[in-house]
């Protein structure tokens, strides 16, 4: 148990969130006020440009469990994760979106799975309300291709929202890398894990920040994080590729030979030029991807800048940048 005997942390990434933070604060507070242990409410503000931060404060001033930390832009939800789980002291951590779609209510069902000797309690959404069947058909996809290209089980439908107990905090505390796919570090670390399985609700309101875009470059952010499969199709691609062209000159070595040389055809050989082309480009784009990744890890910067703190003692507020 942490010093300041703490039993729960939730860690509540913040943008844009002005309209959904009164009702979510007070479904939250009736469920922790109801298990009747001590808790507090880290809320990360990513940067908002609404007045999320003004309702933070004043939610503090009036609940000093809710506690602000405050970025100094906009990092992204996975660095404002990474951020709050930095500044729990709980001895079990829940992340949960601002929005509402996991309900604040199955925090009691992930802490009885807990409390019966289970290290994460992840739920897994049984159905996704509020969404287009394209989202949900690409969601299922992705998570089927990275179970496929990955050497962890990465649970399919399955968000952030879980319970983390403290030695799992602070074996995530200890992964460095900046570019964070935060579902695979859940999976990676380990320990011992567990599912609850939920209906995922719809936004209660505003709008999702999430375009098609964003979701592909996610997508593409956990595929390279956890797995190299990428660049070596493309050294299978060169080797099968390598063998059709030496068939193929074998072919008109032996035709050249029993019937003399011909002028090849001008559609042929650009067919040709364009396709391997277009095959050196899509490699050279994968290698860009990981040689990215490796420039920005090397650099070093921090994950975060923290601009100031709400709710915490003055040996916190002095943390400013992970």
């Amino acid at each position: 148990m942490p010093p300041d005997d703490v039993e729960l942390s939730i860690v509540i990434p913040c943008y844009n969130e002005e309209p959904n933070l009164d009702y979510l604060f007070e479904r939250l507070t009736k469920v922790l006020d109801r298990l009747n242990l001590k808790y507090e409410l880290i809320c990360i503000n990513d940067g908002s440009t609404d007045n999320t931060l003004k309702y933070l404060i004043e939610h503090n001033r009036r609940n000093p469990n809710i506690k602000v930390v405050n970025l100094s832009r906009n990092f992204g939800k996975e660095i404002a994760l990474s951020a709050g789980i930095h500044y729990t002291t709980g001895a079990a951590v829940v992340p949960i979106d601002a929005d509402l779609q996991d309900p604040p209510e199955l925090i009691e069902q992930l802490l009885a799975k807990w409390r019966e000797g289970y290290d994460v309690v992840y739920a897994v959404r049984r159905s996704r309300l509020g969404e287009s069947w394209l989202k949900r058909l690409t969601a299922g996809a992705f998570y089927r291709i990275i179970a496929k290209m990955t050497n962890i089980t990465i649970p399919q439908d399955t968000g952030d929202f879980r319970l983390l107990d403290r030695q799992v905090v602070e074996a995530l505390k200890q992964l460095p890398e900046r570019r964070r796919f935060m579902k695979g570090l859940f999976a990676w670390v380990g320990y011992r894990q567990t599912a609850i399985e939920y209906d995922r609700d719809p936004r209660y309101q505003g709008t999702t920040k999430w375009n098609y875009w964003k979701l592909w470059n996610f997508a593409l952010e956990g595929i390279t994080s956890f797995s190299f499969v990428p660049l070596k199709i493309w050294s299978y691609v060169g080797i099968v590729i390598s063998l059709v062209s030496f068939f193929y000159a074998s072919f008109l070595v032996i035709r050249t030979l029993l019937f003399g040389i011909d002028v090849p055809g001008y559609a042929s050989i650009m067919v040709a030029v364009l396709f391997l082309g277009g095959v050196q480009m899509v490699s050279l784009g994968f290698i860009g991807e990981y040689l990215g990744r490796v420039y920005d890890e090397v650099k070093q910067r921090p994950l975060y800048l923290v601009r100031d703190c709400y709710g915490f003692d003055s040996q916190d507020n002095e943390k400013q940048s992970k």
